[in-house]
């Protein structure tokens, strides 16, 4: 049997990085659900909304990193894992079609899973490749975009 070393020894500062990061997005999430509560038996557009922005943010994560060969190597677990899994809220997915079920509304139940598994792979599919092409087209895309004086100040 081979004998791990201590996790917390050799990976403190990913750790570390997931656990802030995590804070901040669940956070984020929870602002999110004080800010526009979901009323019992309704759809939760909140938690889908969060998800579905979450998933983008992923995508848009995930090519710049990709295409960026020099990330900070804590990057991806603090945004990645920690900010954006922690804001994106797949156990509440699941809580909230358990609510709609209990209140006896199953084809409501029924879309919100298909609508969010839906939106979520659409918007990290939409947002990654979105992001990988305006990335090779480069600074010149953006000039021609915002305009010729971009990032200057008048």
């Amino acid at each position: 049997m081979t004998r791990r070393r201590p996790l917390a020894g050799t990976h403190g500062a990913v750790i570390a990085a997931v656990a802030a990061g995590g804070v901040a997005g669940a956070c984020l999430r929870y602002g999110a659900a004080l800010a526009w509560p979901t009323p019992p038996a309704a759809f939760p557009w909140t938690t889908w909304a969060v998800n579905t922005a979450g998933c983008a943010a992923i995508g848009v994560l995930m090519a710049v990193i990709a295409a960026r060969r020099a990330v900070h190597p804590l990057v991806r677990p603090f945004l990645g894992t920690g900010v954006l899994g922690g804001f994106t809220t797949f156990s509440t997915y699941a809580v909230d079609a358990q609510r709609l079920l209990d209140a006896g509304r199953a084809a409501l139940a029924l879309a919100y899973l298909a609508a969010t598994v839906t939106a979520a792979l659409a918007a990290v599919t939409v947002a990654a490749a979105a992001t990988r092409l305006t990335l090779r087209a480069g600074p010149a895309a953006g000039r021609a975009l915002f305009g010729r004086h971009l990032g200057r100040h008048r």
